[in-house]
């Protein structure tokens, strides 16, 4: 069982300029007005792909807190083959793994229907989210932090 190194909070306390700056790159995505789910689904897949507990539990709550249908969140792993992503969300989330992992840099096919899909500025934007998730996705998986607790939900009675 693997524990924690540090926690997030102790990134704060630690470095709260660095803490600072990674935040705030992070929220300029939405601050430019790319869709908040959208930028959800982005985080949530790269923070998969680099094995960042903290970061995907943080992101499946932050998705279902904007209203992100479960069987996206679900099937976000595994988007190529599930219909339920639209041609944009596909784009965003090809640039995002290609981002991510950057095996010998991003092609030109991808470049093209990224582009056809997200404005020269959103395109921007949607580079600067990606690139905040990896940075939050370097330290959570280096110090192990634990995922967040989910909050008790209350269920009416019936």
């Amino acid at each position: 069982m693997s524990h924690a190194r540090k926690e997030y909070t102790d990134f704060e306390r630690l470095a709260p300029d660095v803490f600072a700056v990674v935040r705030s790159l992070g929220q300029f995505a939405a601050k430019a007005g790319l869709d908040k789910q959208l930028i959800e689904l982005v985080k949530l897949r790269a923070s998969q792909i680099n094995g960042c507990a903290f970061c995907v539990q943080y992101h499946i709550m932050q998705s279902e807190s904007l209203g992100v249908p479960a069987d996206k969140i679900n099937l976000v792993v595994v988007w190529r083959e599930a219909p339920q992503f639209s041609k944009r969300e596909r784009a965003a989330l090809a640039w995002t793994e290609a981002l991510t992992t950057l095996p010998s840099g991003v092609s030109d096919e991808l470049y093209a229907e990224v582009n056809a899909e997200f404005s020269e500025t959103e395109l921007t934007y949607l580079t600067s989210a990606i690139a905040s998730i990896n940075v939050w996705n370097r330290f959570g998986a280096a110090y192990r932090w634990t995922p967040p607790a989910r909050k008790p939900t209350v269920r009416a009675a019936s």
